[in-house]
């Protein structure tokens, strides 16, 4: 029966990521710095929290977009960190995670044929989703600019067909945001346009100079922006999936009807974990960011010895070093370094055709294993120069 399946589907593949990941299981002594999960474990707090759900019996359904006290809580805090102004009641869904936010978010917007902007190299979990929804996506070389999607760039790929950019800052994988000007000479871009900016701020919490600002709170801009965001890097929650999604309430209340049929709700026992992580755990993050900064600096120093030419990050918790000079793909970097050092890191292809000559390295990993990878790193590229 397969050949009757949405030919849309059969064409997606399993992300890159994920695939070299999975490629790791077959060797047991390797040191992997893969993934973007955070080290530490989820704060006491938050999980006495849920605990406390289930011995309240707290397990039905909530409303679609989340329990008030929760979208209250989110209002609260991005006003409070971010200086964004939403509506509890009719602007902020609670997802289930940051993932869900993405899909419903282009599912709401994108129809057949359209066009949406977004940086080379980027996560690759945007792609997937615009394509299911018959839309194309237009990937715009970013290396030249510091992996920055500028207003340049982005009037330069402009069409007719344009429906959405996306804005995926700080990044991954290259851990660059954008500055002030940078969302400035954006806003001033796209401000008298029909079209949607989807702005992904996963990785507000984590900056290492400039706070995070959002692109929703310049003028005219909060009409068309659709801000993601949630608790998976800030407050090392991957498993619990949350996320929440903020939008003018014109967008948000056609966004939960898709909601709706995708989930109806976040768990409740989730949601009462994230009401205590974004109350009194609202600076839950900082030490964790304190100690991401200390690797980054660590790691970025190791690589600029070892000669790789990589940009600084200001958020976020990787590296994307080039390999450019060893004349060899991504994924054959990362196939070759496994294999003689036992070393995995993330072939750059798997961030658009524009990663190619790179490798993104995660240093969401303790120092010890950090340093046992680095040096490993160190080997492998002495052998090849």
């Amino acid at each position: 029966m397969e050949q009757y399946l949405n030919p849309r589907v059969k064409e997606i593949q399993i992300s890159g990521i994920r695939q070299f990941f999975n490629r790791v299981a077959n060797y047991p002594d390797a040191i992997s710095l893969t993934l973007g999960l955070p080290d530490f474990p989820t704060p006491d707090h938050v999980k006495s929290a849920a605990k406390t759900a289930i011995d309240d019996n707290f397990t039905t359904y909530t409303h679609n977009a989340g329990f008030i006290e929760l979208r209250r809580a989110i209002s609260s805090f991005v006003q409070k960190k971010y200086n964004l102004q939403y509506v509890a009641e009719s602007e902020i869904i609670a997802t289930t995670g940051a993932s869900e936010a993405i899909d419903i978010s282009l599912r709401t917007i994108l129809t057949e044929g359209d066009e949406v902007i977004l940086p080379g190299p980027v996560y690759p979990g945007y792609e997937p989703v615009i394509r299911l929804c018959g839309a194309t996506p237009v990937h715009v070389d970013t290396r030249s600019t510091d992996f920055k999607l500028t207003a340049k760039l982005i009037e330069q790929h402009l069409t007719s067909k344009t429906k959405c950019v996306i804005l995926p800052y700080p990044s991954n994988p290259t851990g660059v945001s954008l500055s002030q000007e940078d969302l400035t000479d954006i806003a001033a871009l796209l401000m008298d346009k029909n079209v949607f900016i989807l702005s992904d701020e996963i990785y507000s919490e984590l900056t290492y100079g400039e706070p995070h600002k959002s692109i929703a709170t310049f003028e005219k801009m909060k009409e068309k922006t659709i801000v993601i965001n949630g608790l998976s890097k800030s407050h090392s929650m991957t498993g619990w999936r949350i996320g929440f999604v903020c939008a003018d309430q014109s967008i948000a209340q056609h966004m939960l009807k898709v909601h709706q049929y995708n989930v109806t709700c976040v768990s409740s026992i989730t949601q009462r974990a994230a009401l205590e992580a974004l109350t009194n755990g609202i600076n839950d993050a900082a030490p964790m960011r304190d100690t991401y900064k200390e690797r980054l600096h660590y790691a970025y120093d190791r690589l600029q010895r070892m000669g790789l030419e990589t940009s600084e990050p200001t958020g976020a918790f990787y590296l994307f070093p080039s390999i450019k000079q060893y004349e060899m793909d991504s994924w054959g970097f990362a196939t070759a370094l496994l294999d003689e050092e036992r070393l995995a890191v993330v072939p750059g292809i798997a961030f658009s055709s524009y990663g190619d000559d790179y490798i993104r390295i995660s240093y969401a990993y303790k120092m010890d294993q950090l340093k046992e990878g680095l040096d490993r790193l160190e080997r492998f590229i002495a052998k090849k120069t």
